[in-house]
């Protein structure tokens, strides 16, 4: 059977070899909450599976398939552990961003070891000085999820001019190698506890001009390393692959609360009867099963649309971008909302330690603090748009 659409054999292998991890990943659970980082065992299978090479270039033994393919693989990962779902989606994405800086970086990362993964920090923290060839980096980035696995870290910062000190349009990504960069352990959460997405400080190191890439050119879907990446995958906005990596694992484990909640239902009684029998507790069910269904048919809808448009040659609209990325933003909300209530309805019982509902609650709730995730920015645009006003976010 094909499922959702993808219909290639190995789309189908893929999904299928993570949803066989689920008693892996489940057996692992407590060492990677307690750790605070996905065991390497993990990892591990992740490679050996292929996970990080879907998105990556095939000069590099990459796949270079759709981005719809790779969130449904996360998808079925966090049904059984979000943590190891959430970096595999922001590792493993980066493998998509870095086929689109100047080739030169991915020769730099890839050309000893190309199963090197690179973790990352976007938020525009960085100081920046401009120096021949390059630039002077310095700054802390805090929630880098991963980062301990990884040798490279993307990190987010605004090249100034002397017009614009601080001007969005000229934010870019820096590439920056281990020997470059601290990790300071500082992740202690009360959910997604196994991402450890510690700080990252840089202190003054040069990053040559081909380890930065222009988010104006991620807008544009003009790359420098679309010239030797001219598959259509590497066609799409930057943003539009990416955010995906942070609101995915909310709903593989929205998906697993709600199993954790059919389990309860089955034995926990509610009066004279079983909670199963109750109608408001299938109500419950049955909606949580349609609202799941439904935001995963809209992510694989709006990766169609976007990828054949970029199939075509044709630019994808500015309108329909920013309804894509506000269909993105809203997911944890949606999650968080039908956990809330499958928690609740699931009595005092949910909330005790040991609880599944209440860890795929905490998780979601984690989620949802991701700036990417925030929907009200979002949602403001598209109405706005929808009002006949223009875009103001080049982050779509």
């Amino acid at each position: 059977m094909n499922e959702y659409g993808l219909e290639s054999s190995k789309a189908q292998d893929l999904i299928a070899a993570a949803r066989a991890m689920g008693p892996d990943l489940i057996a692992r659970r407590a060492e990677c909450k307690a750790g605070r980082r996905v065991p390497d065992a993990t990892v591990e299978d992740f490679h050996k599976a292929g996970f990080f090479k879907i998105l990556q270039p095939e000069q590099w033994g990459g796949y270079a398939m759709d981005p719809q393919v790779f969130y449904m693989v996360g998808f079925e990962v966090a049904r059984f552990c979000p943590s190891s779902a959430w970096i595999l989606g922001v590792i493993a994405v980066h493998n998509w961003q870095l086929a689109v800086f100047d080739d030169k970086a991915a020769q730099d990362v890839w050309a000893d070891d190309p199963g090197v993964l690179i973790s990352s920090s976007y938020a525009p923290v960085g100081k920046v000085k401009v120096v021949d060839g390059g630039f002077r980096l310095s700054g802390r980035w805090s929630f880098s999820s991963g980062s301990e696995h990884c040798k490279w870290a993307f990190l987010g910062a605004v090249v100034p001019t002397p017009e614009a000190p601080f001007d969005m349009a000229n934010y870019r990504t820096f590439l920056v190698p281990i020997e470059d960069y601290e990790i300071v352990d500082n992740w202690d959460v009360v959910g997604l506890q196994g991402t450890g997405s510690h700080d990252i400080v840089v202190e003054d190191v040069f990053v040559p001009e081909h380890r930065t890439h222009k988010s104006m050119d991620g807008f544009r879907c003009d790359n420098p390393g679309n010239a030797v990446n001219s598959a259509p995958l590497y066609r799409m906005p930057f943003m539009q692959v990416f955010v995906r990596a942070v609101c995915t694992a909310s709903l593989g484990a929205c998906e697993g609360a709600l199993q954790a909640y059919i389990e309860v239902a089955k034995t926990r009684r509610v009066g004279p009867k079983l909670m199963k029998d109750d109608p408001a507790a299938r109500s419950l069910a049955a909606e949580a099963r349609a609202d799941i269904e439904e935001m995963k048919v809209t992510m694989l809808r709006n990766f169609d649309e976007m990828m054949d448009k970029c199939r075509s040659g044709e630019p994808i609209p500015v309108e329909d971008r920013v309804r894509y990325r506000y269909d993105s933003a809203v997911v944890a909300d949606r999650c968080l909302a039908l956990s809330s209530r499958m928690l609740k309805a699931s009595g005092s019982g949910g909330v005790r330690h040991g609880s599944e509902l209440l860890d795929f609650h905490l998780d979601i709730l984690c989620s949802q603090a991701h700036v990417a995730n925030h929907s009200a920015p979002f949602a403001s645009n598209l109405g706005g748009v929808m009002f006949g006003e223009e875009n103001v976010d080049f982050a779509v």
